[in-house]
């Protein structure tokens, strides 16, 4: 479980877990989000919230795995994204903390992949 700091003064933070960040990563919700000056304000907020809620809108949920699928983004809205504290300052260190997890994640599967490949030879 992460926190991160939700606005400047660092009077309200929010909790994320790893399944936050995997659901992040699944639906690549970051991809393309923020514009070429690299400044996140309440419109990259807003346009997240309106990518997120046409995923919800548009997934069909006919079987079990796409049901935990949306189980899985509807926790991410609620616990995350429409958290009440949620500003542009909080999807700031949300989107530094996805990178520096996602980094972490790709050096802990390569390392297991080496240990893979030595016990094989």
């Amino acid at each position: 479980m992460y926190k991160i700091q939700s606005n400047a003064s660092g009077t309200r933070s929010i909790s994320i877990s790893d399944e936050h960040l995997q659901t992040i990563d699944n639906y690549q919700l970051f991809r393309d989000l923020i514009d070429s000056n690299g400044i996140v304000d309440e419109t990259v907020l807003d346009k997240l919230k309106l990518n997120v809620r046409s995923l919800l809108e548009s997934t069909p949920t006919a079987d079990e795995k796409s049901i935990s699928a949306d189980k899985a983004l509807m926790d991410l809205c609620l616990d995350v994204i429409y958290h009440q504290n949620m500003k542009a300052f909080g999807l700031q260190q949300l989107i530094l903390l996805y990178i520096n997890w996602k980094e972490k994640t790709a050096q802990s599967e390569q390392e297991g992949l080496s240990q893979e490949t030595d016990s094989e030879a």
